[in-house]
């Protein structure tokens, strides 16, 4: 574009999320079941986190790395729903251009974290079921530690790169962006400069994120897969291979959602496709994650149950306490 050129075009200051429709009643509706989603996001999640850090019995490196994805799921629907959930209330569907960049950045650097956990928790099932007797000398406390902060880090540092690519673009059309947030695919297409290069480039770090850990992933539960089914007891063998199918399930829902809007050929008629799918990977995974991976389990089902004992018990020993404390006012 030459200078004269940009003179006449008119720079976006604000984006517009089109989200999945208008209409009072439509917007109602969206509303009450994103709010639901969101609040069982976060209390199951929640839950997930402070049993891992109030029980002991749950200090095992399978739990920290739950904690983990607990954490990192909190973090990642609050950061798309809480906007959502405020457009459908106001009408408002605006959103600032810097803020537009902020959520597209935590958003990517959360997803590529999360594809880099689940693989590391792959490789830690992977150990448990396959070599035992390995097991307590190799996943080690220093290694956990080491993985999980990998797994952080490598997920910020990869998107940071896309998201200062993609904020250097010229914005001076249309503002108007077909998705529910601020993703990189319908924000390129937004751009007046050529974004041929930019595409490609979202592409190759998506696959290079994504196809790695999911190939991990689904090798490790492919071995654990095959050693379950060795097993002698047909109760046992029924019992984690229940465990480990569901988390197969939900581990290739979210990769495949993700490869499929990210790495596979993109064109603009699949944008609005695209954002059927992002809602696997951004609104139900964190939704279904605690239940598959953690609340079904019986070692957090049994925390749970103790922790709720203990805190009756403290609530009891305060009421007790406080009417014995009111006992001499009263005469």
């Amino acid at each position: 574009m030459t200078k004269q050129e940009w003179k006449n075009k008119t720079v976006v200051t604000e984006f517009v999320l089109l989200g999945f429709g208008n209409g009072p009643q439509l917007d109602s509706l969206l509303f009450l079941m994103f709010l639901s989603i969101y609040i069982v996001t976060i209390t199951g999640n929640a839950l997930v986190v402070m049993l891992v850090v109030a029980n002991r019995r749950l200090r095992t490196p399978m739990y920290f790395f739950l904690g983990n994805l607990a954490c990192l799921e909190i973090c990642y629907s609050s950061n798309i729903l809480p906007r959502m959930l405020l457009s459908y209330l106001d009408g408002d569907r605006s959103i600032s251009v810097n803020g537009c960049f902020t959520q597209y950045y935590f958003f990517g650097c959360l997803a590529a974290a999360e594809c880099c956990l689940l693989a590391v928790m792959s490789y830690d099932r992977f150990l448990a079921v396959c070599e035992p007797l390995h097991y307590p000398s190799r996943m080690n406390r220093t290694l956990c530690l080491q993985l999980a902060a990998a797994s952080w880090i490598s997920g910020f540092l990869s998107n940071s790169i896309l998201t200062v690519l993609i904020s250097n673009l010229d914005f001076c059309g249309p503002n108007e962006i077909e998705h529910f947030f601020c993703d990189s695919f319908p924000m390129i297409k937004l751009s007046c400069s050529d974004t041929r290069v930019m595409g490609l480039v979202t592409s190759v770090v998506a696959g290079v994120c994504s196809l790695p850990p999911f190939l991990l992933t689904f090798s490790s539960y492919l071995y654990i897969i095959i050693t379950i089914m060795r097993i002698p007891s047909a109760t046992g063998r029924k019992k984690a291979f229940s465990t480990c199918s569901s988390h197969l399930v939900v581990v290739i829902l979210f990769y495949w959602s993700i490869l499929t809007v990210y790495v596979l050929p993109h064109r603009d008629s699949q944008i609005s496709p695209n954002k059927v799918f992002s809602v696997f990977y951004t609104i139900l995974t964190p939704l279904v994650n605690p239940l598959i991976y953690s609340l079904r389990n019986e070692e957090v089902k049994e925390a749970l149950r103790k922790e709720t004992g203990r805190l009756l018990a403290f609530r009891g020993l305060l009421s007790v306490k406080k009417r014995g404390a009111e006992v001499p006012n009263e005469l």
